[in-house]
């Protein structure tokens, strides 16, 4: 919901003077989110929104479409022509000297980079300088409330049981000689899952063998025996209003006991994710910023120096929220180079991985930073060695 006091006592937290929010035709989903239009028809025009840090807010809105930000408060002006636009927008930002905008520099940042090069230029020309609205755009679309960090730990309850049941699936089909695939055991998870409640908007990845090496992989019908090395990435929420996701993956040796091999990688994986871990609580202990490249390089240096830095080839973690990738801080200094600051009440995954031609391993896990700057590791107890299945 539209909050204009809590925007505007956040644009003076970040010493901002305001934030510009512009959309052509939806190019723009995280303004419209911000200004209550997700649902709404998308327009054929161009519209821009003005929140000082202090002030009326001002709208500048096309004569056919004039009604497109009626539900805002604030003064409107209504423009025809492009000279009425361009003036319009200088009327918008005039003496205003920081403005936020979803505005990347050199586009580091795709995932909030929303607003054209074209209308950043513009926006310069008229005096202002356009700011990153990242930690922003966390604030008001990123930070959970009470009863989504409820739902999310209902949710985690079931993503972790999901792995015993996985397991034992396995288990059971192999002790018996029953055949099984890979998408047997993904089948039954969404079996799990819909017994508890809970939905996803995609079936979870389940990889065998030089499977579990393709970080992306499209689950198919790969049979699964004894002495396969499987890997199981899931996440799901409960099918109810504005719940958040829980996603977690662990890897499992079709065995009573785990190869050398499986378990020396594993134990890499595992030193990155803690230390990404203590990264963030060491941070928030500290009342230190952290942002989230850095939690990024804790993990990935323990692989580097393990001589595996090749085979780690996505970011260390992403932002959780309504979806399962959210519009929050990403731990990320492989892709991008992730400034936006990790705030409280934030939801990130932390799952480095190594990934080679034969098998891959990942480990994940949800780190919640709640109001308090308390740091919470959420989705069961930490994975330590890869699991022996028929053990």
């Amino acid at each position: 919901m539209f909050d204009l006091s809590a925007i505007q006592q956040a644009l003076k937290n970040f010493q901002l003077d305001g934030w510009l929010l512009y959309d052509f035709r939806g190019s723009n989903i995280l303004a419209r989110r911000i200004l209550d239009l997700g649902e709404q028809p998308i327009g054929s025009r161009r519209f821009f929104y003005y929140i000082p840090a202090d002030g009326t807010p001002r709208k500048l809105v096309h004569r056919i479409e004039q009604g497109a930000l009626d539900h805002l408060p604030g003064d409107k002006t209504v423009y025809l022509t492009w000279q009425e636009l361009e003036a319009g927008v200088q009327k918008l930002v005039a003496g205003q000297s920081r403005v936020a905008m979803e505005y990347s520099p050199r586009n580091a940042n795709p995932y909030i980079s929303k607003v054209d090069a074209g209308t950043v230029e513009l926006v310069r020309a008229c005096g202002a300088e356009p700011i990153p609205s990242g930690d922003l755009i966390q604030l008001f679309e990123a930070t959970w409330d009470d009863a989504q960090w409820a739902s999310h730990l209902e949710a985690a309850k079931h993503t972790d049981s999901a792995y015993s049941r996985a397991w034992k699936f396995i288990a059971d089909r192999i002790r018996s000689g029953t055949a099984i695939t890979e998408r047997d055991v993904q089948d039954e998870i969404m079996r799990h899952f819909a017994e508890h409640g809970m939905t996803t908007y995609h079936a979870p990845i389940v990889g065998v063998g030089p499977h579990s090496g393709d970080p992306h992989y499209e689950t198919g019908n790969a049979p699964l025996k004894a002495g396969d090395f499987v890997l199981v990435d899931l996440w799901a929420k409960l099918d109810q209003p504005r719940a958040v996701y829980s996603d977690l993956t662990r890897v499992g040796f079709i065995g009573e006991t785990v190869p050398e091999k499986y378990e020396t990688i594993f134990q890499i994986v595992a030193r990155a994710r803690d230390a990404a871990i203590e990264c963030v609580r060491e941070a928030f202990a500290t009342g230190k910023d952290l942002q989230g490249w850095q939690v990024d390089q804790a993990a990935r240096d323990v692989i580097i120096a393990a001589g595996y830095g090749h085979a780690f080839v996505h970011r260390t973690g992403h932002s959780i929220g309504q979806e399962t990738h959210g519009n929050g801080a990403n731990m990320d200094n492989l892709e991008t180079h992730e400034q936006r600051r990790i705030l409280p009440r934030t939801c990130f995954s932390v799952e480095p991985g190594i990934y080679l031609p034969e098998f891959g391993v990942r480990s994940e896990i949800n780190v919640y930073v709640d109001a308090d700057k308390k740091v919470h590791v959420t989705g069961g107890e930490l994975q330590r060695h890869v699991v022996p299945i028929l053990a």
